[in-house]
């Protein structure tokens, strides 16, 4: 019996970044994400961390060659329809990240540019900060700073809504194409992101805080969730909103649930969707 023409595929979502093995950021955050939401996950892994809801107790960085192969192998045969890129420990790992985005023409790109993990671990050289930025801005549809990284990015504190603004301005000059800008850190019972793009009014997403300490890969998680939505053919200000949408829902839905002794991760698979289909170009 002949097989049936295969006619469709899954949005697939390729994560760049580091492994948690406690499971509530990272790559394993990603591809629950990816999963909730529709879509066909990979990962290509650009550091082991060992580390759990206390923190960060070690990371392994791994070898260039492997991570460029496991982009290469995924890209050259299942293909990538949108990236999301996180950690990148150092100079050289930003570097084959960058050539690999060119040698696959990857264009949907969001870059979630971590530097501190929640408990307050470094996760970046210092060195590796220009490289990102050089290199990495550029090449992304969307960079997603909270307000600690636009912080370390912009040189100064950031307090306020017009303290976001001007460091977001300031961003997209130095050569990112459009910036969401955290305001989860700020005080207060509203959380405040600002998404502003080059030639765009700036656009503000408020919402009322949600009391939880489970927040966890939160970052990870809406960076991805906009990558998914950008696979599915949203437009960049409908994907941002929709993974806000959908983060809120997975804090909502994990704020009483006990993960760890520390903070705990989002409840990913709150509201599961079927795998979407995809008429193949």
């Amino acid at each position: 019996m002949p097989l049936p023409v295969r006619n469709a595929c899954y949005p697939r979502v390729l994560s760049i970044a580091g492994s948690d093995c406690g499971g509530g950021a990272g790559v394993q955050a990603d591809l629950k994400t990816f999963a909730a939401l529709g879509c066909y996950g990979m990962t290509a892994i650009t550091a082991l961390t060992a580390q759990n809801t206390l923190g960060v107790r070690a990371i392994h960085a791994v070898p260039l060659p492997m991570l460029a192969d496991q982009i290469d192998a995924v890209v050259e045969d299942i293909g990538v329809d949108a990236v999301k890129i996180g950690m990148l420990h150092s100079t050289p790992t930003v570097e084959a990240v960058a050539a690999a985005l060119d040698r696959h023409g990857l264009r949907q790109v969001v870059l979630d540019p971590v530097m501190v993990a929640t408990s307050g671990a470094a996760l970046i050289d210092p060195t590796a900060v220009a490289s990102l930025v050089r290199e990495l801005f550029p090449r992304a549809v969307l960079v997603t700073p909270n307000l600690d990284e636009a912080a370390m990015l912009v040189q100064r504190p950031l307090r306020c809504e017009a303290d976001m603004e001007a460091a977001a301005r300031e961003l997209l000059a130095r050569g990112a194409r459009a910036v969401l800008l955290k305001g989860g850190h700020l005080e207060g019972d509203t959380v405040s992101d600002l998404l502003l793009a080059r030639d765009a009014a700036p656009l503000w997403l408020r919402s009322p805080r949600i009391a939880t300490a489970n927040t966890h890969g939160t970052g990870c998680t809406l960076s991805s969730a906009i990558a998914a939505h950008l696979a599915l053919g949203a437009d960049l200000a409908q994907a941002v909103r929709l993974a806000r949408e959908y983060v809120r829902g997975a804090l909502q839905a994990g704020a009483m649930v006990r993960t760890g002794a520390g903070g705990g991760p989002l409840n990913h698979a709150f509201a599961p969707q079927p795998m979407r289909l995809m008429a193949l170009s």
